[in-house]
């Protein structure tokens, strides 16, 4: 493992134990040349996965940007990382387990909408006002107004 300090390629690992959810192994590292301590993630992948864009692209399936876009969706929000985490390694699970090796990034898209609503109601709107492009204020109206006839008026 390269360190991301140095960019030295020797480094040790110092400590290793699963994570919570049993999805991961957290390694603790150290580096040979600076001294520098890191942690790793090492996870299960069932098979290599390549999302299909809107214009036709392909490129791998990256749990980093997944991970990404859902925090900045939650940003500032109560939802605990843990939950978070478990939510991801849920997705992710569901896209390796389906048997297909290509998945749209709209399945991808609606499949985090999903999970949003579940855990948190603003951080859904803000990922939908990406995710299904909101151009106007309106857009926010009708979609918060939608939320209230499929959640029963709350």
């Amino acid at each position: 493992m390269r360190c991301p300090f140095c960019g030295h390629g020797d480094t040790q690992v110092r400590d290793s134990r699963p994570t919570e959810d049993n999805s991961a192994i957290r390694r603790r590292r150290s580096c040979q040349s600076c001294g520098q301590r890191f942690t790793t993630f090492e996870r299960v992948q069932l098979r290599e996965l390549t999302v299909v864009k809107k214009d036709g692209a392909r490129e791998p399936l990256d749990r980093e940007k997944l991970e990404r876009s859902m925090r900045i969706a939650l940003r500032k929000r109560p939802v605990e990382a843990e939950r978070v985490e478990l939510v991801i390694n849920s997705i992710i699970r569901r896209l390796e387990s389906s048997g297909e090796t290509e998945v749209n990034s709209d399945t991808i898209g609606e499949m985090v909408m999903d999970a949003l609503s579940t855990l948190d109601q603003v951080a859904y709107v803000r990922f939908a006002s990406v995710y299904r492009n909101f151009r106007e204020a309106r857009d926010f109206g009708d979609f918060i107004g939608n939320l209230g006839v499929v959640e029963g008026g709350e």
